[in-house]
């Protein structure tokens, strides 16, 4: 009995976290990543602007976070008191294209 609740509860969590973690909302993220141009401030893998590095952001911080960070960057950047120039701007984007390069950006974990 302990193992099927355990395995549930393993289950839902994995569940919850897919919504951002699918392979084709991964994939559409580092499409909307390039299509933004986020390269220009931002680096992954050593593409990009080494100053704003993003390489373990899924480790550092929750999905949640990562999508303020991406639709609210003002408010992010004082909370954090962050203190990079220029400061992060938000860019417009749908609905689907933050959700996806949220789904993007939680895959990026420390080694």
């Amino acid at each position: 009995m302990k193992l099927i609740v355990g395995l549930t509860v393993a289950f839902m969590s994995a569940s919850s976290v897919s919504t951002y973690c699918s392979d084709d909302k991964v994939e559409k993220g580092m499409q909307v990543f390039a299509a933004q141009k986020c390269s220009v401030c931002h680096s992954i893998g050593g593409k990009g602007n080494a100053k704003g590095k993003l390489d373990s952001i899924g480790s550092k911080l929750s999905a949640a976070e990562i999508k303020q960070w991406i639709v609210d960057p003002v408010t992010m950047t004082a909370n954090a008191k962050a203190e990079r120039k220029p400061p992060m701007k938000a860019k417009p984007m749908s609905a689907d294209d933050v959700d996806a390069l949220v789904a993007y950006l939680s895959t990026l974990k420390e080694k």
